[in-house]
């Protein structure tokens, strides 16, 4: 019987779950033996998946697990170093030259184990069968805005937390806007067409400030954009790959600009073909700005686990594009699965793992 392994979450910050009590309830009556990792920061109570017939085993017993147990979580897995044996599905970031994600295959290469990765479970067409997408380019925005606040305070954005829901969180951006006065930022979303567009368009709209919107034909010149420098605010949605132009180049630090934000939502600093070349690293939820230049100041917010302030909504939403994949899972060799398995297999030759 396929056995699929729910683990708890080990990182910092991260609430969220692939699958939720309703999900496991219906791959159970599809046949698919379901356990659950107990975990302490999950955003969706133990209970409800004990009510849907799933094993409950202890937190972070995963690597216990049967041989055959294919082991779901969503971000990375400890940095230990241990050889990896069973089959797993998460977001590897390891395709893209990314140096943590060359250490990743390396594990799986020494343990004989293979990845899923979720951001490359894609259709017939290409296109991905499930995303954060939306709810990171909200939680993006709001991270962004609070910064811009903090900016009209002179000083730098602080520790953000998660939300019980959406409500709570425009409510709470709301007073800190309204604290600044009446001028509200304006904001170039680039990737505007697509889901994390989308979300980071809806929250600026939700809190009064003005959108430009850009996707690919106005990026099509391959750049340079001054156009991002003339907004207060820019919020990269798009995801980086050969080809990708530049938006933000190095020398924006010292231009003349209104830019004092960036919000790289797709936050992917350390790939070879990030658009955004005036920082070099992640920011955290304890200090989720970067200052780059202080004179006029210029932030960068990159963090990489956004949907989490949200936890319990983008778990849902999440879960719900999913669950129709994880459906499938009796037949690993075909489908989603089939093609995912392929590009792990093609970076581990090309690795020469």
């Amino acid at each position: 019987m396929t056995h699929l392994w729910v683990r708890a979450e080990q990182r910092p910050n991260e609430e969220r779950v692939g699958l939720t009590p309703e999900g496991a309830k219906a791959l159970i009556a599809a046949g698919i033996s379901v356990s659950v990792e107990e975990s302490s920061v999950r955003a969706i109570p133990i209970d409800g998946y004990r009510a849907a017939g799933c094993a409950i085993t202890p937190e972070n017993s995963w690597p216990g697990a049967p041989e055959e147990a294919i082991i779901f979580g969503l971000k990375e897995l400890p940095d230990d170093g241990t050889p990896l044996r069973h089959r797993h599905i998460l977001f590897g970031h390891a395709y893209k030259g990314q140096p943590a994600g060359q250490v990743l295959l390396a594990r799986f290469g020494a343990g004989g184990g293979t990845l899923y990765d979720l951001e490359y479970l894609v259709n017939e067409e290409g296109r991905r069968v499930a995303a954060f997408g939306y709810w990171a380019g909200y939680a993006g925005a709001a991270v962004a805005l609070k910064c811009w606040v903090a900016q009209q305070g002179s000083g730098l954005c602080g520790p953000v937390a998660t939300y019980d829901s959406s409500t709570h969180l425009l409510a709470d951006l709301q007073s800190q806007l309204v604290a600044t006065g009446s001028h509200r930022p304006t904001a170039i979303v680039i990737g505007a067409l697509g889901r994390v567009g989308t979300g980071a368009a809806d929250l600026c709209t939700a809190m009064g400030v003005p959108v430009t919107r850009w996707d690919m034909a106005e990026t099509a010149s391959g750049g340079p954009f001054p156009e991002i420098l003339q907004h207060d605010i820019f919020l990269n949605c798009i995801l980086a790959r050969p080809g990708t132009p530049v938006f933000v180049p190095a020398s924006a630090r010292t231009a003349a600009r209104r830019l004092s934000v960036i919000g790289d939502i797709s936050c992917d600093p350390d790939s070879d073909f990030s658009p955004i070349k005036v920082y070099d690293r992640t920011t955290t939820w304890d200090a989720p700005a970067l200052r780059v230049h202080e004179t006029p100041p210029l932030d960068v917010t990159a963090i990489d686990n956004l949907p989490s302030l949200l936890p319990v909504e983008s778990s849902q939403d999440y879960a719900e594009q999913l669950l129709p994949s994880l459906l499938t899972l009796r037949n690993l060799e075909d489908g989603v699965w089939g093609r995912a398995e392929q590009t792990f297999k093609d970076q581990m030759e090309r690795l020469g793992a």
